[in-house]
């Protein structure tokens, strides 16, 4: 059993797709501080330009230091129509646009979500449904697992009955490794390594959102993601997982 935790991002790239399809069981870590200037609420997608790409940015309301699952869009902003736009405008006459209004179509459609979380999560699950990854889905808001930073991600590892733990690299400058071992979690670190593939323009940038492989491979972008060795992990002697039901599904939040 592994399972992966990550906080929800607008328009991911495909190492997150991958880290889900690598798993479980995946948990969007909503409830922990919104990072202004992260990935939650933008991400980049190619454009005929000297840089090359272009952000494309939720605009939300100023809040503190709210959890990200408190953080809410700016209404005075029509960001669904923009965004709808610089995506025609990038990628009309790429090979797969088809892929765009069949599977965001609605996502784009639906002006009812105000909070970042849950437009964060369903835009996930629209690229899901197109790489086809149906690793089941949880919101750590909703399952009451607390304890500091090292603590509450292992009992989140312990209340599915997991023994390996995939983690972004990112989190070796503070993941207490051994705190897990004790514990009998195997930590495994994503090894993920982006593929080039034909793209709109020219020359080749990799770490956009996983929007642009999909609008130029469509589905066969899924073969860009599937699981990998490097991240396989060994089953523990404690015996087989416990099995837990999902997070009852929400409007914003439907597979």
């Amino acid at each position: 059993m592994k399972i992966a935790v990550l906080q929800p991002s607008y328009l991911p790239w495909l190492g997150y797709l991958e880290q889900i399809a690598s798993v479980d069981a995946f948990v969007f870590y909503d409830d922990v501080q919104f990072d202004k200037n992260g990935w939650r609420n933008r991400n980049r997608i190619r454009v005929d330009t000297p840089q090359g790409w272009a952000w494309l940015t939720i605009p939300v309301l100023p809040q503190g230091f709210p959890s990200i699952s408190d953080v809410r869009t700016d209404p005075r902003v029509p960001w669904r129509r923009k965004h709808r736009a610089s995506v025609q405008a990038s990628y009309a006459r790429a090979p797969r646009y088809d892929c765009f209004e069949r599977y965001f179509g609605a996502f784009y459609d639906d002006q009812t979500p105000t909070k970042l979380a849950e437009i964060a999560i369903e835009n996930i699950r629209c690229l899901m449904r197109a790489f086809d990854i149906r690793t089941p889905l949880h919101r750590s808001s909703t399952l009451g697992v607390t304890g500091d930073r090292n603590t509450r991600l292992l009992r989140l590892c312990e209340h599915f009955g997991t023994t390996c733990y995939i983690s972004g690299a990112a989190a070796k400058d503070y993941l207490d490794t051994a705190l897990f071992a004790r514990a009998g979690v195997e930590v495994r670190w994503q090894a993920y390594e982006h593929p080039s593939y034909a793209q709109r323009f020219s020359p080749f940038i990799s770490h956009l959102s996983a929007l642009d492989a999909l609008l130029n491979l469509g589905e066969d972008a899924g073969a860009l993601i599937r699981r990998n060795d490097t991240n396989e992990c060994f089953p523990s002697k404690s015996g087989a997982p416990r099995s837990f039901p999902s997070t009852s599904p929400s409007s914003a939040t439907r597979k």
